[in-house]
């Protein structure tokens, strides 16, 4: 018995603590500020949180005024509120461009070490495509160039392994699905789409396959990955894109090489120019601030 009143005893306790509409407006607008920026892309009507905070409409409303006005001011996102019969908020992803600019200059700082040379002159990246400090940075990026209404992505799609983590956090940023593309058959995925292209990186012919459900038809879908050279790997995935039945909304890469000039893909939004390895070994790129 005594078991069971305490056990009473503490779900009470948990009762009282759930209800939260005697919160303060600065604990609200905490409260706001972090259900927000977690679900980016993502719509809170208004009956959200005022079921949440036992508050009036009219005050949810201004608690977002002032919430969308701090974000903006301090350039942590911007904060789109919504008209209608339910009205709402989402989060867009948004950084300054000084925000930008020092992320990406510190990105091609950490990329200039010599010590990532390999044999072939081959760069290794792996450090910086796996830190979630820069991933998350350059997925915002992304996001922000794609989060306007009219220009709605519905899934973001890159081709395995080393585009993934920058794609996840473009998908994150975007609030859709991320959907990768295979080197090898896997019978496990079901039916598949499959296309030849050349690797502008090693200039073999390569395969490269996409689960005929992965994507739904008249979509719209970003392109992401992490190096581009001539574009092979990017023409091949605006292909299956196209046999989909579904239309490209853009191509992002991290990196891009100044040569070839003419790549086989146009239009695409790169962070970083990579011009050569020199005689010295210095590792020569800089940001693309045109882009930034």
């Amino acid at each position: 018995m005594k078991k069971t009143n305490k056990i009473r005893n503490i779900d009470y306790k948990y009762s009282e603590c759930d209800k939260v509409s005697k919160l303060k407006r600065n604990e609200r607008i905490g409260a706001i500020v972090k259900i927000l920026c977690d679900s980016p892309n993502k719509v809170f009507t208004l009956n959200y949180f005022t079921n949440m905070f036992n508050s009036a409409k009219s005050t949810i409303s201004e608690d977002l005024v002032i919430v969308k006005k701090i974000m903006e001011e301090l350039s942590l996102g911007k904060v789109v509120t919504l008209a209608g019969a339910a009205g709402g908020a989402k989060y867009v992803p948004m950084m300054g461009k000084e925000e930008k600019t020092t992320l990406i200059e510190k990105i091609c700082e950490d990329i200039r070490k010599k010590e990532r040379i390999m044999p072939g002159k081959y760069l290794y990246m792996a450090d910086i495509l796996y830190n979630p400090s820069y991933t998350k940075g350059i997925g915002d990026i992304f996001a922000e160039k794609y989060s306007d209404d009219g220009n709605q992505v519905d899934y973001v799609l890159t081709v395995e392994t080393k585009g993934i983590p920058i794609a996840m956090m473009t998908a994150r940023g975007l609030n859709v699905p991320l959907v990768i593309a295979r080197h090898e058959n896997k019978v496990t995925e079901g039916p598949k789409i499959s296309i030849n292209f050349i690797s502008g990186s090693t200039g073999k012919l390569q395969t490269m396959y996409i689960a005929k459900n992965a994507i739904k038809k008249e979509s719209k879908v970003l392109i992401v990955d992490d190096f581009m050279k001539a574009g092979g790997t990017a023409k091949g995935m605006i292909q299956l894109v196209e046999e989909l039945e579904c239309k490209v909304a853009g191509v992002c890469v991290l990196m891009d090489t100044i040569s070839p000039s003419q790549k086989l893909v146009q239009n695409y939004l790169s962070l970083i120019k990579f011009e050569a390895i020199d005689e010295a070994n210095e590792i020569i790129v800089h940001p693309n601030y045109e882009k930034l």
